[in-house]
């Protein structure tokens, strides 16, 4: 079980570069445009181009968020459990976490199929919609395998 949670690890690790990829090139956009701007030769659809950025921004962040715990947990009442209990605890939000982004997942690829067949595409710059719809998808399905491996980590000893 230690290869998987290596290349969990290392999937995220590498999904993360691509969400910080797309950060830098959602600034640059977003300052090129206000640049031209002012000269009166905005770039045409920014705000899609920057809406489309942001949803794989996000959902290729959260996997590798949640690795290294970096997200917001409010434990206050938790830490006064006993270890044996904040692990119970651990174990079930992890389920609920898997099953949310396991049915995230599914119907981000039932959506994603709709936009491919309806030929469904942004409004001013026509970018096809389907193949960001599947990013995140995929990256929720991804985000799934993480919280598996917390489970794995948990009873293994090896969670924090």
């Amino acid at each position: 079980m230690g290869w998987l949670l290596k290349a969990v690890f290392t999937m995220s690790k590498g999904l993360n570069k691509i969400a910080e990829i797309a950060l830098a090139c959602m600034i640059l956009l977003t300052v090129f445009d206000v640049i031209l701007r002012t000269g009166r030769a905005p770039i045409i659809g920014t705000y899609e181009m920057v809406g489309l950025l942001g949803a794989i921004i996000i959902s290729f962040a959260i996997p590798f968020t949640s690795w290294i715990k970096a997200h917001i947990r409010v434990d206050f009442a938790i830490l006064r459990l006993s270890p044996r209990a904040r692990a119970i605890v651990d174990v079930i939000t992890r389920c609920v976490g898997l099953a949310l982004f396991l049915a995230i997942g599914w119907h981000l690829l039932i959506l994603g199929a709709e936009a491919l067949k309806a030929g469904e595409v942004t409004p001013t710059r026509h970018i096809p919609l389907y193949p960001v719809i599947y990013a995140v998808g995929a990256a929720s399905f991804f985000q799934s395998l993480v919280l598996f491996c917390d489970i794995l980590k948990i009873f293994r000893g090896e969670y924090e």
